[in-house]
């Protein structure tokens, strides 16, 4: 019975991967998720999907719990459970969800590190430098700080995502939602200076926006790589990473707006809870903006 639960573990990661479109961080980390709720079958004798009840599913996380996982991590194996039992009850495999009513422990909520603006100033300065790769990673954090994109959104960013004409960046993102987001106008010229190089390189039959000197799409580990770059070369002594980037975006973006709904929509968030986390929001904070409207 477990190389049957395996099996269809391995389906339901393929479904995240493929059609849900989940990042391969997010596939990867469910995977070792899961793979602890399977041992804790089999240490418990529970054979197949239909014998793991609610209870068994409380023991679990106790388990994790005692093992010294971290709150977060936690929250996501419970997280995955629910999500694969989802996937069984759609597939015919399981009747019910056991881990819908568990409740994960509460964590403490970190606020993401940010880049002042006179940071992103010198981080974007790039005006002497006129390489190919340069125009390049300067397009992709103009680009960043302009949208408030995620990494892996940007990474797989086509040619034919970007509306020049009207300024708009077309995003397919988590849970293979769409959305159009405004770019900038330095933004855009960056963009523009980066394709005169693109051009240069050749590989025309290429879609992807951003390319390696060999015509391959840049990875999104290439792009950490080359931002954390920058933020040496640049001298910000904090580690500059896309996520730091994003959070910058929303940050200023919401002290020169007020408006947290406009900062969800860009950012793309479902709740609007995870947008107050990213852009240090309080409850005291949005009565002022709410009371000003």
């Amino acid at each position: 019975m477990a190389n049957e639960q395996q099996q269809d573990i391995e389906l339901f990661l393929q479904y995240l991967a493929q059609e849900k479109r989940m990042s391969p961080h997010t596939v990867t980390n469910y995977k070792r998720d899961l793979k602890r709720l399977l041992a804790f079958c089999e240490q418990h004798d529970l054979a197949g999907w239909q014998a793991i009840k609610s209870s068994h599913i409380r023991q679990f996380i106790a388990q994790l719990h005692r093992e010294g996982l971290a709150g977060r991590s936690i929250q996501r194996a419970l997280s995955a459970t629910r999500s694969l039992y989802r996937f069984l009850i759609r597939e015919g495999l399981a009747d019910n969800n056991p881990a819908q009513a568990v409740q994960a422990p509460k964590v403490e909520k970190r606020l993401p590190a940010t880049l002042d603006v006179d940071q992103m100033s010198g981080l974007l300065d790039l005006k002497q430098q006129d390489t190919v790769i340069a125009c390049r990673d300067h397009a992709i954090m103009e680009l960043f700080y302009s949208s408030g994109l995620r990494l892996a959104e940007l990474g797989g960013l086509n040619l034919r995502d970007i509306d020049f004409g009207d300024q708009l960046v077309y995003v397919t993102g988590k849970g293979n939602k769409s959305r159009v987001v405004p770019v900038g106008s330095q933004a855009i010229s960056a963009l523009q200076k980066w394709l005169i190089k693109r051009d240069q390189l050749g590989f025309f039959e290429q879609t992807a926006l951003f390319i390696t000197q060999q015509g391959r799409r840049l990875g999104v580990r290439s792009i950490q790589k080359r931002i954390s770059f920058w933020g040496k070369k640049q001298g910000i002594s904090e580690h500059v990473h896309p996520h730091r980037l994003r959070h910058a975006f929303a940050s200023h973006m919401l002290e020169a707006s007020g408006d947290l709904r406009a900062v969800q929509e860009l950012l793309g968030h479902a709740d609007i809870s995870t947008t107050q986390i990213y852009t240090h929001v309080d409850f005291q904070h949005l009565a002022k903006v709410y009371d000003s409207a």
